[in-house]
């Protein structure tokens, strides 16, 4: 699956909710005494970093395999390789003829999935855990050794499209939020969709991807997370037999062209006869945990989490009793390796116009700009995002993801950790800093998706 949008095969989109719950666990450099997950962690001779979070409720475990590789470290010109590679991964090794991978995961009564973001690509399989040892040598065995054909490869590239046209060309929001990151970032790779312009799709080849493949699949590039039912003996000599004999390889360094400093607002407006519902986004560059200012990323995970309250400003005065809007929300997508977004999006009320209710979201900034939070908004926030945390506890995928995107996006398992203890850290007066610093509307771009008729 796609992410950034959307995390590929069996395409599961995560709401705005799960995202900040994932968001919220990686935070930057404190306390490492403060304990969530409580992990262990250890190195392979090979560079392979391998992680283990235990959870002996059940007898299953969830495995998976994160790469330090994602769209955004794809050349020029051949966007979407690195979600065309992904699929490629099921079209066969030596030991595991092509399209059987998931089917053996099946038979043995598990599931599996993969999915390409920006910044990362990932592989995952949950299964008895008596099954461990087979997932763990089908998924090396493909780290080294995958050997897709071009008789498999070319019709995958149209399964490729396939996915394309549903989840995305078909789907005016999708459409439009393509048009947004690519108005976002003028230079930076955050500003081409994952999955690839439709364009550059057509013309990939397998040695497009299996060069790709060379240059970052190597287990010095690579995370392994296993939550669940395992001991750590017991992952040790698994991750050795299978894993630790893997050569090291050359990767290259993750060079990425940086966006230029924003100096004005950027405005679009997209029309679409399948749209129903008007609606407004704006997004402002921000900072991210691991680029740009990133002394402010908690304080900004804080106060999206103060606007998005139910009882929050934007509901508040923008949704409740005679606001203009019928809906409204914040966002902050704050685990990336270079500079993220801050971004708003509401739908007007029936009768009501799009510019009322970017009226009355300038008027919310505004106000919080000029008079910061309050103490009691702060307390809710801390209170919601610490009960994430707990319950982040009792998910085995959630725990494994929340490491996943934390550690190939600049951070460390200590910064996970810490997590509890930055966010009482944080005051009023950093989050008005942060809030000041970010929503300055010549960082911004705001765009109104309408109708065919109101065009």
């Amino acid at each position: 699956m796609t992410e950034r949008a959307v995390p590929n095969r069996l395409i599961a989109v995560l709401s705005a909710a799960a995202w900040l719950a994932v968001a919220s666990f990686a935070g930057m450099p404190g306390d490492s005494q403060a304990q969530v997950f409580n992990p262990s962690q250890f190195m392979l001779g090979n560079g392979m970093q391998v992680i283990l979070i235990e959870d002996h409720r059940a007898p299953v475990a969830h495995h998976m395999v994160w790469y330090r590789v994602g769209a955004a470290d794809e050349q020029p010109g051949i966007s979407g390789v690195a979600h065309y590679l992904e699929h490629l991964m099921f079209k066969g090794t030596p030991g595991v003829p092509p399209g059987e991978f998931s089917k053996i995961i099946a038979r043995e009564g598990g599931r599996d999935n993969a999915f390409t973001s920006s910044d990362y690509t990932g592989y995952f399989q949950t299964i008895a855990r008596d099954r461990l040892e087979l997932v763990m040598r089908m998924e090396a065995e493909r780290m080294s050794q995958l050997d897709p054909k071009e008789a498999d490869a070319k019709p995958e590239l149209q399964v490729v499209m396939e996915e394309r046209l549903s989840r995305t060309d078909n789907n005016p929001g999708a459409l439009f939020g393509e048009q947004l990151d690519a108005a976002q970032y003028l230079s930076h790779p955050y500003g081409r969709p994952v999955i690839g312009w439709p364009a550059e799709i057509l013309r990939l080849t397998l040695a497009d991807a299996m060069t790709f493949y060379r240059s970052h699949y190597a287990p010095n590039n690579a995370i392994l997370i296993v939550a669940g039912d395992v001991r750590l003996a017991e992952l040790k000599t698994l991750a050795e037999k299978y894993y630790g004999m893997i050569p090291m390889r050359p990767v290259p360094p993750r060079f990425r062209p940086q966006e230029p400093n924003q100096i004005a607002a950027r405005r679009l407006s997209m029309t679409d006869g399948r749209v129903t519902q008007p609606s407004m986004r704006r997004s402002y560059l921000a900072p991210s945990r691991s680029a740009g200012e990133k002394q402010h990323a908690v304080p900004l995970a804080v106060l999206a989490e103060i606007l998005n309250a139910p009882t929050g400003r934007l509901h508040r005065m923008l949704v409740k009793g005679d606001g203009p809007a019928v809906s409204a929300g914040a966002w902050y997508s704050s685990l990336s390796l270079d500079p993220a977004t801050f971004g708003f999006g509401a739908s007007p009320k029936r009768g009501r116009k799009l510019e009322e209710v970017e009226a009355a979201l300038d008027g919310v900034i505004a106000g919080l700009l000029a008079e910061g939070v309050t103490d009691d908004e702060m307390r809710l926030a801390r209170t919601g995002m610490q009960a994430e945390t707990i319950y982040a506890r009792d998910s085995l995928s959630g725990a494994a993801r929340i490491f996943g995107v934390a550690l190939t996006t600049g951070l460390t398992v200590e910064d996970v950790e810490a997590w509890p203890k930055l966010v009482d850290a944080v005051t009023r007066e950093q989050v008005l800093a942060a809030a000041r610093y970010v929503l300055d509307l010549r960082r911004s771009v705001t765009g109104y998706l309408l109708p065919k008729e109101q065009s």
